[in-house]
């Protein structure tokens, strides 16, 4: 195997690695954030994708793979922020949807698919969401923004667990 190869493959799995910092139980590939690992000449080039326009955990998820990376003896690295195609909840993977349900956090359903405008609206998406303690359908929307603005709260009018839920995007 060329040197090259095992170094893209040491660098892609670090990158891989890199968690969250808002949902510390998905690394930034299980959230589908990670877009891109490659070599140009000696740098270590990654592509990530921000959740929304002005996530504010973008600059950490930048530091952090280029931490990793430097501790796993990159010494040139580059983050990159991509910012098309748009990331969308649908582009969370199957583990990391059970990750998010291990830990108590409802995983977004289907993504809206939209052509043309954005619609304006003013009132809380309807969504079913089931909670992830008890399976239950039976949930009231708390608040529409919850410890971050890509979750909302909601509380489980069955076993009366509050949780979050991942926005679909």
């Amino acid at each position: 195997m060329r040197t090259s190869t095992r170094s893209l493959e040491r660098a892609r799995s670090a990158a891989e690695s890199v968690t969250d910092p808002e949902l510390p139980m998905l690394t930034l590939a299980q959230l589908g954030v990670l877009r891109d690992v490659r070599l140009e000449g000696q740098r270590v080039v990654v592509d990530i994708t921000p959740t929304y326009t002005g996530c504010p955990a973008l600059a950490t998820m930048s530091a952090d793979v280029a931490e990793r990376l430097r501790g796993e003896g990159f010494d040139d690295v580059e983050v990159r922020v991509s910012l098309h195609p748009a990331w969308s909840s649908d582009m969370i993977t199957p583990e990391g949807r059970t990750a998010l349900a291990r830990a108590g956090i409802s995983p977004p359903g289907p993504a809206p698919s939209r052509n043309g405008p954005v619609p304006l609206t003013l009132m809380p998406h309807a969504r079913v969401v089931r909670c992830p303690q008890c399976a239950s359908p039976a949930t009231d929307l708390v608040s529409e923004f919850g410890a971050t603005a890509c979750k909302a709260l909601y509380r489980c009018t069955a076993c009366l667990e509050p949780f979050d839920h991942v926005k679909e995007i």
